[in-house]
């Protein structure tokens, strides 16, 4: 399984999603011919009297943009006084509910619900901060913070500070800071002397320099970050990530090798993400539909090849056999597939 992850040869052409700003690879496009007057009354009318009209709602919010959304909540909230949102909530319930919500609320806000509902309560969900934090670009973490600050009146930074702590704590607050040189020029040498350092940190020493990993990770570009995979990989015989793995343990781990991830493909990440909250007992619908509705414009496309490669099926296949009713119908649709739920 982990093959996909070992291949590098192929890593320093491709493009990435954290530094690739274009929507060409999302599912969800501008729909041409766009009224939100008219999507908002018909969202109204499947609203109103006895039973919700499902269909409707499900074909209006899947198939625009989530800025051409956005005109229809303003439409909506003209013309009715209302708030589609609290409507939706109103009308629908659980995942459907959820994943509605989620259609119509902006990305960088649906990020900060996200992050609000991983340090809410007792205990701290740190793979959904370790999944968001490792996967957004430098834009997307800033405007989520932002968000947060608008929502909340608090510092994203300073709330996060106060739910972790140790080597986790210091690696988040780095990836969270959104700073990550965006550079795309790669320093060959600098990459040869990081791979060897990470070496010399880890896999040489009797006890791991945690510190090393943590900088070199948090810090450089994801152009030299892969030039130095390639390196430590020629250095060592081993990936990084295998090292890693050997060398840690915990949630330090599992940030480490989600950034060494998400810095080779993050669609491959998204996959097995999404792989992950289908097996087993029960299915976490809430990533289900947090992935699936966040990358809609962004790279969902790459995702569905990746999955397809990791797992031997579709997305979609996966979603049907594990979903069922008005959330697996709109995550198909979201999937841009035929819904045969």
């Amino acid at each position: 399984m982990a093959s996909v992850w070992d291949d590098l040869d192929l890593l320093l052409d491709s493009p990435s999603s954290l530094t690739v700003t274009s929507t060409a690879r999302g599912t969800i496009k501008e729909k041409p011919g766009f009224n939100p007057s008219e999507d908002a009354a018909a969202l109204r009318k499947a609203m109103e009297g006895i039973g919700t009209t499902e269909k409707t709602i499900i074909d209006i919010l899947t198939q625009r943009s989530n800025a051409q959304r956005q005109l229809i909540c303003k439409a909506y909230q003209d013309a009715t006084g209302r708030s589609l949102s609290d409507d939706l909530e109103g009308e629908t319930h659980g995942h459907f509910e959820d994943i509605l919500v989620a259609l119509v609320t902006p990305p960088a806000k649906f990020d900060c619900h996200e992050f609000k509902r991983a340090i809410k309560g007792a205990g701290t969900d740190e793979s959904i901060l370790i999944e968001m934090f490792a996967s957004r670009s430098n834009n997307q973490i800033k405007a989520m913070i932002d968000a947060y600050l608008a929502e909340t009146k608090r510092s994203l930074i300073d709330d996060l500070k106060s739910e972790v702590s140790g080597d986790f704590e210091k690696t988040l607050l780095l990836i969270a800071e959104g700073k990550r040189d965006q550079s795309t020029n790669v320093d060959a040498a600098k990459a040869k002397q990081d791979a060897k350092i990470l070496y010399e940190a880890g896999e040489k020493k009797w006890g791991t320099d945690e510190s090393k990993f943590i900088d070199i990770l948090c810090n450089r570009s994801v152009s030299q970050l892969r030039q130095t995979l390639v390196e430590y990989k020629t250095l060592s015989g081993k990936t990084l990530q295998e090292s890693i793995e050997s060398e840690m343990s915990g949630k330090l781990e599992e940030i480490l090798v989600a950034i060494v991830k998400c810095v080779k493909s993050v669609p491959a990440y998204l996959a097995e993400r999404l792989n992950k909250s289908m097996k087993g007992a029960g299915t976490t619908e809430s990533t289900l539909t947090r992935i699936i509705v966040s990358r809609s414009e962004i790279d969902l496309q790459d995702i569905k090849a990746e999955y397809k490669k990791l797992f031997g099926c579709t997305l979609q296949s996966a979603i049907q056999s594990e979903t069922s009713g008005d959330f697996c119908k709109t995550l198909l649709k979201i999937c841009g597939e035929e819904v045969l739920c």
